[in-house]
């Protein structure tokens, strides 16, 4: 029974039926793409944090993040690739040569195709986001 409704929810979301879809530590879902490409869904608002934190979650799950990987920002936030009225941001662990070179910020952004973070890095702000979760109860 509950892997039916589980089913429905999805369903209901408009999330691909064929797609391995991933749920994040932050409650946001993660579609692959290809092997080393993928997005996340923007959900509740979450901030650039959110997403990052996201992004981290699924490669360290998908066992993407090998040895001092990092994200790539593929597509920006917009308009979804794989879900319907949605707003969502492809990454990659395998960029390009362009995206390779592209030089490094000092603040957390999903707005720029080529940012980069590492996966330890992006990671932490789940323990950050979930820090703060903790504290409001």
């Amino acid at each position: 029974m509950r892997r039916f409704l589980i089913g429905l929810v999805i369903a209901s979301m408009g999330l691909p039926a064929a797609a391995n879809v991933y749920r994040t530590v932050n409650r946001l879902y993660v579609v692959p793409i290809t092997a080393d490409t993928f997005e996340v869904i923007e959900d509740r608002g979450v901030g650039a944090r959110g997403i990052w934190c996201a992004a981290a979650d699924y490669t360290r799950a998908a066992g993407l993040d090998g040895l001092r990987k990092r994200l790539y920002i593929v597509e920006p936030r917009g308009p979804s690739r794989t879900m319907a009225n949605q707003i969502g941001v492809v990454f990659t662990v395998n960029p390009d040569e362009q995206m390779r070179n592209t030089p490094s910020s000092y603040s957390v952004s999903v707005k720029r195709r080529g940012e980069n973070l590492g996966v330890g890095h992006a990671y932490n702000f789940c323990e950050t986001l979930l820090d703060e979760l903790f504290d409001r109860f």
